[in-house]
């Protein structure tokens, strides 16, 4: 093994590639790390119950590690966690699923150097399209959990297929949901024990934004 990782788990499809990528290069991943609102109810990235999240980890094999967190602190939080993760579980590296925002990037390499790790990015400037079909040839099975109002919600609970893909894509919306377009819920993949059963709501807005409620 190359080394030990954490990963920083939103529970949809970037993350998980992500971390695939990096099991493939030859590291272990060692815990995973997420951030949940101030209630600890939902995750701050997707919206994700903890249920969902622990699901997901129990069918990881790989622990994980939340902290409730505001917007105010949410950064300070983060680090403590990423040092939780090095002191505890013994991570060298944190891998992310960002594509090609730079902001984001530069964010995680400082959280990264606060806590003494280093930020890996193994999705990094590939071609978005090109991603999402390898995602999906690769075994990733996902569903729309949140969208934007461009979207509506009538995508919520859809599984994200080519065909899918390919009709978001004529209209106008990232393939990815790099720009927050939308995000996913990972349901399989090669790297799950098993699948992962879950319950689901009707949807409902928040601000111009559609989450799936009921989750869990």
């Amino acid at each position: 093994m190359k080394g030990k990782i954490a990963c920083s788990w939103s529970g949809g499809k970037d993350s998980c590639f992500a971390l695939m990528k990096a099991m493939e290069a030859g590291y272990e991943p060692v815990v995973l790390v997420n951030m949940m609102n101030e209630t600890g109810q939902r995750s701050r990235s997707h919206g994700l119950p903890q249920t969902i999240l622990s699901r997901q980890a129990a069918a990881l094999g790989i622990p994980l590690i939340t902290r409730n967190a505001s917007w105010a602190d949410y950064q300070a939080l983060f680090v403590d966690a990423l040092k939780e993760a090095k002191e505890s579980f013994g991570a060298e590296k944190v891998v992310f699923g960002d594509i090609d925002l730079q902001e984001h990037r530069d964010w995680e390499e400082m959280v990264c150097a606060a806590a003494g790790l280093n930020a890996m990015l193994p999705l990094w400037q590939k071609d978005r399209l090109l991603l999402v079909r390898q995602m999906l040839a690769g075994g990733i099975q996902t569903i729309i959990v949140s969208c934007n109002e461009q979207m509506g919600s009538p995508y919520l609970g859809k599984v994200l297929d080519l065909a899918l893909v390919e009709e978001l894509a004529a209209q106008g919306v990232d393939p990815c949901g790099e720009n927050g377009e939308f995000h996913t819920m990972v349901i399989d993949t090669p790297i799950f024990k098993n699948r992962i059963g879950f319950s689901a709501g009707a949807p409902v807005a928040h601000g111009n934004y559609w989450f799936l409620d009921g989750l869990g």
